[in-house]
């Protein structure tokens, strides 16, 4: 799909510029990781299986991504606002669309608290989120630029908006690849953040 093949494209980029690409030795935890499609793609650009851990709350979901990764991959069922790791053992920290998810704001407090404890001083948080509501979903609610700024204090948060709307790329996209790119090319119609969450001292900048 065009939205896939373009976060892992803008991720990559991310990486590379952060100096985990190829990310082989990279420790790599996903917070919120459901059936493993992220951990997976990690895999398939070089990471090594113990080198990766991935944790949600949902069994089924944990259950299925075990069968899908390789068995050196580390999973655990729990709550990723009390995560079941020392601080600063790994090097990325990935969430993609877990604090849309997440309508209270002190949880939401105490996931990124638990995401800046468990990342090394001078490791890298991969933020993938929404930043506009859903109108026909109240079980979600977007994460502004100002509210991450109070959810990682402190850290540099360099951003770009990216992913074409849903509704409008899986009505443009069947019907022409080409519209759907260049509608895609609209910074006002693409609903996503993708970044880096870094301490200051490491940071860097995310090419648009």
């Amino acid at each position: 799909m065009l939205e896939s093949q373009e976060c892992e494209r803008h991720l990559l980029r991310l990486l590379e510029r952060y100096g985990y690409l190829p990310p082989a030795e990279a420790s790599i935890l996903e917070v919120g990781c459901g059936t493993g499609a992220w951990l997976s793609q990690l895999v398939r650009w070089g990471t090594r299986p113990e080198q990766l851990a991935g944790i949600d709350l949902l069994p089924d979901a944990v259950g299925r991504a075990r069968r899908r990764l390789p068995p050196g991959v580390r999973f655990h069922i729990g709550n990723a606002a009390q995560l079941p790791f020392a601080a600063g053992c790994f090097d990325v920290v990935l969430q993609a669309t877990v604090f849309t998810s997440v309508l209270d704001p002190q949880v939401r407090r105490l996931i990124a608290a638990e995401m800046l404890r468990v990342v090394k001083p001078d490791g890298l948080i991969v933020w993938y989120d929404f930043h506009v509501n859903n109108p026909r979903n109240r079980d979600v609610r977007r994460v502004t630029r100002r509210e991450l700024h109070e959810l990682f204090p402190e850290c540099h948060i360099d951003l770009r908006r990216c992913t074409l709307a849903p509704p409008l790329a899986r009505l443009v996209a069947p019907r022409s690849w080409l519209l759907a790119h260049l509608l895609n090319c609209v910074p006002l119609l693409r609903t996503h953040y993708l970044g880096a969450i870094t301490q200051r001292t490491r940071a860097s900048t995310f090419p648009g």
